[in-house]
């Protein structure tokens, strides 16, 4: 956490250490960018600023993500003891912000508790978009390795990838099957919320 003084509020910053040195990590870097500043919704982390403190070209090694500073993320909110009306105020903005992320023709493929940041009013951000893939490309093209293990869709760990001519009925509306795997992560998350709040 730092202070702005531009903005004189408290923000978050995240380090990306050495984002251009290969292929991979500089897509990943520039993704993580385009969603961040392109993706405009209250539910959805928005990118601030971004620097780095070295001077030349040749010197540049690390790259730093302005964003605003949040209280908690879901893994420290999921051990504590919600009352009904707090835990449906953050699944329904959990659930905004992904269903505008999909709307958007974006895959977020790593929703986890980690990647979810709440503040004392209980107001909720997605973040970490450096997996996310728009649902326009060539889905058969997308690697089954990613999500957190432990949020994986069965058919993504069984390896039937994430597309095929079908589609998911999902809170209304039909979903290309590519999506299967964002919701899979939702209901992993929402059911470690709901029991531990219920155990």
């Amino acid at each position: 956490a730092a202070f702005d003084n531009v903005s004189k509020s408290n923000v978050a910053i995240k380090k990306l250490s050495r984002p251009f040195q290969n292929v991979t990590h500089a897509k990943r870097a520039f993704r993580e960018f385009k969603l961040m500043k392109l993706v405009n919704h209250k539910n959805i982390i928005g990118l601030l600023n971004a620097f780095t403190p070295q001077k030349t070209l040749d010197e540049f090694v690390d790259l730093y993500i302005v964003m605003e500073l949040m209280d908690a993320n879901l893994c420290q909110v999921i051990q504590m003891d919600l009352d009904h009306e707090r835990m449906s105020y953050l699944l329904y903005q959990m659930l905004c912000g992904i269903r505008h992320l999909h709307a958007s023709g974006i895959i977020h493929r790593d929703l986890k508790p980690s990647n979810i940041v709440v503040k004392s009013d209980c107001s909720l951000k997605i973040l970490d978009f450096g997996l996310a893939r728009s649902a326009a490309g060539n889905s058969f093209m997308m690697t089954p390795y990613v999500v957190t293990r432990y949020y994986r869709a069965p058919e993504v760990i069984l390896g039937m990838g994430y597309a095929d001519n079908g589609t998911l009925h999902f809170n209304n509306f039909w979903l290309p099957v590519n999506y299967r795997v964002d919701v899979f992560d939702t209901e992993w998350t929402i059911y470690n919320l709901i029991k531990t709040s219920f155990c």
